[in-house]
């Protein structure tokens, strides 16, 4: 089964100029979606999770899926004001501008090993700043592991020193 078959492009969108990968078809479809946890799993080689961090949103749908398949934990890392407890927080460079992203402050404890997920590998930024709330809280990052890298755009770049993998290459 070819998990690319399952992502559709959506041009435009958000906006101009910008080629969206919309995951739907995949989480739609059962099977689709049983084989790209498998092949997710299978880049972990037998290594042991205590945590799956996801990243709001699209993060979060496999991140869950991981966490269950893995007997670990999961956490959320979300957009600032949204979640309900203490956070720690981390402040990122985007190509306009700058974001921020939290994480509970008693979300990972120190030395567990940690699995980041995300939907797409883009240019990193975002995927940077998860390690280092990670790490800050004392994880120890196993893997970022993603569905998709948009090899163009040099995200692993800022990954230097992580073991990143992905199922599909664009």
């Amino acid at each position: 089964m070819k998990i690319e078959s399952f992502i559709r492009d959506i041009q435009n969108f958000p906006k101009e100029g910008i080629g969206f990968k919309d995951i739907t078809p995949l989480l739609n479809d059962i099977e689709a979606r049983k084989e790209a946890l498998k092949l997710l799993v299978g880049k972990l080689n037998g290594q042991k999770i205590d945590k799956v961090v996801g990243i709001e949103s699209r993060g979060f749908f496999f991140g869950t899926l991981l966490a269950q398949e893995l007997n670990a934990g999961f956490v959320p890392v979300r957009k600032p004001r949204k979640l309900p407890f203490d956070t720690i927080s981390e402040s990122y460079e985007l190509e306009y501008g700058s974001d921020t992203l939290e994480m509970h402050i008693d979300a990972i404890k120190p030395g567990e090993k940690v699995l980041l997920h995300d939907d797409v590998l883009a240019t990193g930024g975002t995927a940077a700043a998860v390690c280092k709330l990670i790490e800050r809280a004392g994880g120890e990052i196993v893997q970022c592991n993603f569905l998709m890298e948009l090899d163009f755009l040099n995200g692993k770049e800022k990954l230097k020193g992580y073991d990143v993998q992905a199922l599909i290459h664009y």
